[in-house]
């Protein structure tokens, strides 16, 4: 487990600027190199006011969707598209290249050496990783001991990057985070300063705060998303059998939001999700429940992990679903200090 740091090392500890990371290459190219590349400024512009702000995420936008931002026609949005493709490329690629970009992933600790080792090194950035389980499972604890081990060094298996935290249900508490701060020898002052925190109301709220986080990535060292939970507010917003398929697609615009933004700046995407009764579970489990938000959840995530209740503070996770680590469950502890290896 990370050791906690001595006072005069703990007084260095500090996220490195961007400009400062030349071991790092840029993982994208900024939306304001259209503009040398013959597209006019005012253009660029509509692009940003409309959560636009990288030529990597220009290219996960649809022509249509682009042609429904105000003042863009079509025959404009084929000019950007075109030199869009000529500062990024976005064709195929080799295996090798591929294995290559693999190797800008950063693994987060979860402050659990068990848990970490579960997760094949931690929080992966680049992907979603989804936990779901009941109320007191440990969820939230996660999310919060996050939020202080994303801004560790990279040499101590944190992300050096700052957090944003999206809250539906409004469980965040910035007084949980100062002893969590404490234990892994960080200013609490330093890291509170270092979240971006905003409480969603609505799924229309919460989209459209995603939507504004690509001007603040763009621009600074972020290296987590935590969405807590993602589907609280599309229970509330719609309801009975007749929106159903509204909500799902909703849902589903959300995650391929979340996607993009995993990918575009190289972030890891923490959400939490809630349990749902499973009437078809079977007769052999005591309380069938299986996680909210139906298939369309499902295949978003990449990582799934199921939380569940142990003895006193421990509490299990359990790798649920996951394309590159095996069904496996291990054992952690909630410590007034976050996430924490389990004692015997």
């Amino acid at each position: 487990m990370i050791a906690t740091l001595k006072a005069e090392e703990a007084s260095q500890l500090q996220l490195v600027e961007r400009e400062d990371i030349d071991d790092e290459e840029d993982l994208f190219e900024s939306i304001d190199k259209l503009i040398s590349a013959g597209i006019n400024a005012g253009d660029v512009k509509k692009l940003q006011d409309a959560g636009i702000y990288t030529c990597n995420g220009l290219m996960m936008h649809t022509k249509k969707n682009l042609t429904g931002i105000k003042g863009l026609s079509e025959a404009k949005v084929d000019k950007i598209c075109e030199a869009a493709e000529k500062i990024v490329n976005f064709g195929y690629i080799t295996g090798s290249d591929a294995l290559l970009r693999r190797k800008s992933v950063i693994r987060i600790t979860t402050g659990s050496q068990s848990l970490d080792e579960l997760l094949g090194g931690g929080i992966e950035t680049s992907a979603i990783t989804e936990a779901f389980g009941e109320f007191r499972s440990g969820k939230t604890q996660l999310a919060h001991t996050l939020c202080v081990s994303t801004q560790l060094p990279t040499n101590m298996r944190g992300g050096n990057g700052k957090v944003a935290y999206i809250d539906t249900e409004g469980t965040f508490r910035p007084d949980r985070i100062i002893p969590i701060a404490e234990r892994f020898g960080m200013d609490p002052a330093a890291v509170l300063d270092n979240i971006v925190y905003a409480r969603a109301y609505t799924y229309e709220h919460q989209y459209n705060l995603l939507l504004g986080l690509a001007a603040k990535m763009s621009g600074e060292q972020f290296r987590l998303l935590i969405v807590d939970s993602v589907i609280a507010l599309f229970r509330v917003d719609f309801t009975g059998r007749g929106e159903l398929a509204e909500r799902q697609q909703k849902l589903a615009q959300m995650l391929s939001r979340l996607t993009k933004i995993a990918e575009e700046f190289n972030v890891a995407v923490y959400m939490t999700n809630q349990v749902i009764a499973d009437p078809g579970g079977g007769v052999f489990i005591s309380d069938p429940k299986k996680p909210a938000g139906g298939h369309v959840l499902a295949h978003a995530a990449t990582i799934r992990l199921m939380f569940r209740k142990g003895k006193g503070e421990q509490r299990v996770c359990k790798v649920f679903d996951a394309p590159n680590l095996p069904e496996a469950e291990h054992v952690f502890q909630i410590t007034p200090g976050g996430i924490a290896d389990a004692k015997d």
